[in-house]
């Protein structure tokens, strides 16, 4: 006779209060089924992996201990939070998460109640946790916030901002650090997870506040005296005296995967009168899936793979990618001028900056999470003498706008500033889409900003900004792979503010900048086919605008379209204000703009994206026919 297996413990589960009804002891199946279960969901949709492996443990042990979405959980940066997506109700939905229409890769008010607090970018969440747990202070209502936040997450300096305004949250607010790489006190075996559980324990905290009144009464030397001992003391165990000194109490560190001693300690911390408390969990990024953990990153964003191999489906060749473009040719130019230094924020795989690193070790700086960091170091280099190229996302860039305002824009400091992934980003959607730079720099004086419309184009402008030093200097490119063009082995050095006149015509004037040059040429033939004659400008700059290019299009065409992958207040506002103050529309001259929308656009596939963005060639078409008020045209006598 054959037993029924039983029903896995993840199918009784749909939301945090079904795993409050598991003994203890049941947990650990639910982590190795929750586990097994992302492992498979991400091989078919591709994302985040490894980040989301190694906080399972911690995930179940927070839902089992706080009451949430009563109690507030907020995760940093958002790469972890599939297997907490997976047990808060969206388990169904798991296999759409990046995928057009589906969860987001990353936390969402919209998406979730047990979602409190969206995040992509990193650093955010012990600010946060400080806001909603003083909000329930304020409103006199019970429930904590729990902020998780990465090792690599605290090389920001918001996260000590935050912990030092934190003391008023009293225990209100629990911080768990999630340490799975840098390394701030490894645990000791057993003895370290002893320590943990006793001084979480609600009987320690009570002797230690009792202990720490007793000895302020008797006396200020002994009691600061007692006070000094008992940091130190801790701080070589457990590693946590900054955190006491940022107001803090610190328990740790803890065996992260240990999910039974987890619990044990959250339990105490749920229960303690003091606070705020920072838990020091040390976790293994991509554990229980050997793939991942072997890998030198740990699997962080992967490809559809296949599970039993970790194999990751690769893409069937094509151009080399933006961002390798943008490498090569800096580290052309290094060859060359050995004043070229590179500076990224964490990201330098992302930003090809590991390959530069490899060329030149001593001339590579990788600064972590710190963005502000980033442009003002860049600054003092330039300053100096050096030629900094400072590589970041133009989403992350954002960050560090004070900075590239205060220390290099007024200043006229010749900080070069590569940004990559401009426009849209696909999966990762609109946390990470570059759509605010053209806005937010083309307003600065003293800047220089550019647009690639294609490989070629890129590499002349990374050889001009290396000879560039009159003051700051950023060029914009896309994610993704090239449009094939050949790259050029001497690069051209480009002068500044000049577009080029990539076609021709009599009728329409299509001022492109950046990367939908192609959709342009599309446009341009389907309009010729209705016969209308079409001249392509390719602008380059979209500051300095090429003021006597523009002058001269506007001046000989019956409708001029500027088209850009950027938010509205970029490349076409700055024409607009050209055309405006030198009176150009007043001889009737029809000027069109096409940007992005003014929406944050959710993920999807890039192509669909611009498709909803409405910047492709039919689009093109359209608003060119809408200007001139007709669908059928005649022009040099073709009949459309």
């Amino acid at each position: 006779m054959t037993t029924r297996p039983e029903t896995p413990l993840l199918d009784q589960v749909q939301f945090p209060s079904d795993i409050r009804q598991l003994d203890k002891s049941q947990l650990r199946q639910l982590c190795d089924e929750l586990r097994a279960e992302m492992i498979d969901a991400v091989s078919t949709t591709g994302g985040h992996l490894g980040a989301g492996l190694g906080v399972v443990e911690l995930t179940v042990a927070i839902h089992y201990v706080f009451d949430t979405p009563e109690d507030r959980l907020i995760w940093d940066v958002g790469h972890q939070c599939y297997p907490h997506k997976i047990i808060t109700g969206r388990r169904d939905r798991i296999r759409t998460i990046r995928q057009g229409g589906g969860l987001s890769g990353f936390t969402k008010r919209a998406e979730s109640e047990y979602d409190p607090f969206g995040a992509a970018h990193s650093s955010t969440s012990i600010s946060a946790g400080v806001g909603f747990a003083t909000a329930n202070k304020l409103a006199g209502r019970p429930g904590r916030a729990i902020a998780v936040i990465g090792d690599g997450a605290m090389s920001a300096g918001l996260a000590y901002e935050a912990m030092n305004n934190a003391e008023g949250a009293g225990n209100r607010l629990v911080v768990i650090l999630n340490d799975n790489d840098m390394s701030i006190a490894p645990p000791v075996g057993g003895l370290s997870h002893y320590l943990a559980r006793l001084v979480s324990s609600d009987a320690y905290l009570k002797v230690r506040d009792f202990s720490s009144k007793l000895i302020r009464r008797v006396s200020k030397r002994v009691h600061k005296t007692a006070s000094k001992a008992e940091e130190y003391a801790r701080g070589m165990v457990t590693g946590g005296t900054l955190f006491e000194e940022l107001g803090f109490y610190y328990v740790g560190p803890v065996d992260g995967h240990d999910i039974e001693t987890l619990v044990d300690i959250l339990e105490n911390v749920r229960d303690a009168e003091e606070g705020p408390i920072l838990v020091h969990a040390r976790t293994v990024k991509g554990k229980g899936y050997e793939p991942a953990e072997a890998a030198a990153d740990k699997y962080h964003g992967v490809a559809k793979f296949d599970v039993v191999s970790g194999e990751q489906k690769k893409s069937s060749g094509g151009p080399p990618s933006y961002t390798k473009v943008f490498a090569n040719a800096l580290i052309a130019e290094a060859e060359r001028d050995d004043k070229i230094v590179g500076i990224t924020a964490a990201m330098p795989s992302g930003t090809g900056m590991d390959a530069f690193e490899k060329a030149f070790p001593e001339r590579m700086f990788d600064v972590g999470i710190a963005e502000q960091h980033a442009v003002c170091f860049a600054a003092g280099l330039a300053a100096q003498g050096h030629k900094p190229f400072c590589a970041i996302y133009s989403t992350f860039l954002q960050r560090a706008y004070d900075q590239v305002v205060h220390d290099v824009a007024i200043q006229n400091l010749p900080v070069r500033f590569a940004m990559d992934r401009a426009g849209l980003v696909g999966a990762d959607g609109c946390t990470h889409a570059g759509s605010f730079d053209l806005a937010y720099l083309c307003t600065l004086p003293n800047f220089v900003v550019m647009a690639a419309s294609d490989e070629a184009e890129l590499t002349h402008m990374v050889h001009t900004m290396a000879h560039y030093d009159e003051g700051p200097i950023a060029v914009r490119y896309p994610r993704g792979a090239g449009t094939g063009v050949a790259i050029p082995e001497t690069p051209q050095l480009l002068e500044i503010g000049k577009g080029r006149i990539v076609k021709e015509g009599k009728t329409v004037a299509i001022l492109n900048l950046g990367t939908r040059l192609e959709e342009c040429r599309k446009a341009a033939d389907q309009l010729e086919a209705r016969g209308l004659s079409v001249t392509i400008a390719d602008l380059r700059f979209a500051k300095p605008l090429d003021e006597a290019l523009i002058r001269d299009l506007l001046s000989r065409h019956e409708v001029a379209v500027t088209i850009e992958e950027a938010a509205v207040g970029g490349f076409g506002a700055h024409v607009l204000t050209m055309a405006s103050d030198e009176g150009l529309t007043d001889a009737g001259l029809k000027i069109r703009t096409m940007r992005l929308p003014d929406t944050f656009q959710d993920q999807d596939a890039p192509d669909k994206q611009y498709e909803e963005a409405g910047l492709t060639a039919p689009d093109i078409v359209e608003t060119v026919l809408k200007a001139l008020k007709r669908n059928d045209v005649r022009d040099e006598g073709v009949v459309a």
